[in-house]
């Protein structure tokens, strides 16, 4: 049975410029949520903070969240705003800036929540917006944070990533500006850029897709494959930059309401134990998993279909061709050195890898053993 879709919350906007949209908002307080000084420096911080003055709307940043935010870092930014008691909560930034907000939002919230396993599955989100709307401005073009129902926290003491996921965590305000992408550096560009790719396809072929969902994931999917190498080789076009980011908005829109894939499952997994970045290890995994997921019928057709509408014969090999025209590169052996403590990981890996969420919406469901011999091939194959 078909659940219920949520393509976003009560706004959405994008094109160049939209970022100006700030000045429209109402409320007295925003506490900015970010990450390093990439924002401070391109000056989209300062302009962000100008345009809710202009709305009468005072302003407190919280910096330093981390690429993998640390339920720690979560916890102080709740502790933040719970002093400063804002209306409104502004992510902006890569993925991490955003998903730290969103979990910030719901400790600053619920206060009598203290702790990461009140928020982890069977656990459920409580009511939001009590106190504060979420505004998300994305910086990258890749996690679709601004509008997906899902966070990954990463505990401090065992370095665990952990993925929650609720419609409560919506954003309500959705602001995808290419104008703020345009210092993104070309290796995160790359990465990122592969993420949102990953999104697309997994959402296509996941078994709760739908029509709308293959509406967004397919044509995602088809412009980030075109655009993806002019944003990542002059990144300064903003032609190129708008589609990438409205892509990643739109694989978004499909994931979050259909689910992903074991490429998620085992990115989450190689995470976890070697610190991997998630759209690095989405890129290498991605063809490895489409060729195991070409052994269902329908998985094969609609990646032959869309094969066929770029022109070519092989959507995996398009995919390949792709990573090896960004950097990416093809084996898990060039990023991690020590193959010896990667193959004893092996039973644990394929162990979390199978107990991860994504994993029940991948179009083949595969067994400890199957998954135990992906890794394998991602490593050497």
């Amino acid at each position: 049975m078909m659940r219920p879709m949520k393509l976003a919350g009560s706004q959405l906007m994008f094109g160049a410029g939209s970022l100006a949209h700030l000045k429209t908002l109402t409320g007295k307080r925003a506490v900015i949520v970010t990450g390093g000084s990439s924002m401070k420096k391109s000056g989209i911080l300062q302009k962000t903070i100008d345009y809710l003055k202009e709305a009468g709307i005072e302003s407190n940043v919280f910096e330093g969240v981390e690429p993998d935010p640390l339920f720690s870092t979560v916890y102080r930014g709740a502790e933040v705003m719970k002093q400063f008691q804002p209306d409104i909560i502004i992510g902006l930034g890569g993925g991490s800036a955003m998903d730290a907000a969103k979990a910030m939002w719901v400790y600053y919230e619920h206060p009598g929540l203290t702790t990461l396993n009140d928020i982890v599955p069977p656990n459920v989100i409580p009511k939001l917006r009590n106190k504060a709307i979420l505004v998300c401005i994305p910086s990258t073009s890749g996690t679709a944070s601004e509008v997906s129902r899902s966070v990954v926290i990463t505990d401090d003491e065992t370095h665990i990533k952990y993925g929650v996921g609720n419609m409560e965590m919506m954003p309500d305000i959705a602001i995808c500006d290419p104008e703020v992408t345009v210092t993104m550096p070309a290796k995160i560009t790359a990465e990122t850029g592969m993420d949102a790719l990953t999104h697309a396809l997994e959402a296509l072929a996941s078994n709760r897709a739908n029509y709308i969902s293959n509406i967004f994931a397919k044509n995602a999917a088809k412009d980030i494959i075109v655009n993806l190498p002019k944003a990542y080789s002059q990144g300064n076009d903003i032609g190129s930059r708008e589609i990438m980011i409205n892509a990643s908005m739109a694989a978004g829109m499909a994931f979050t309401n259909v689910s992903l894939g074991i490429v998620h499952s085992m990115a989450h997994t190689l995470g976890s134990f070697f610190g991997i970045s998630h759209g690095l290890a989405d890129a290498v995994i991605l063809p490895y998993v489409m060729e195991f997921n070409s052994h269902n019928a329908d998985a094969k057709k609609l990646y032959d279909e869309l094969a066929k509408e770029l022109g070519a014969a092989d959507l995996v090999n398009v995919v390949c061709e792709l990573n090896k025209s960004i950097g990416i590169p093809s084996h898990f052996a060039e990023l991690i050195p020590d193959e010896k403590k990667y193959m004893d990981e092996l039973d644990a890996m394929a162990e979390m890898a199978l107990k991860d969420g994504c994993t029940k919406t991948n179009p083949v469901i595969p067994s400890i053993e199957q998954l135990k011999e992906l890794f394998i091939k991602v490593y050497k194959a």
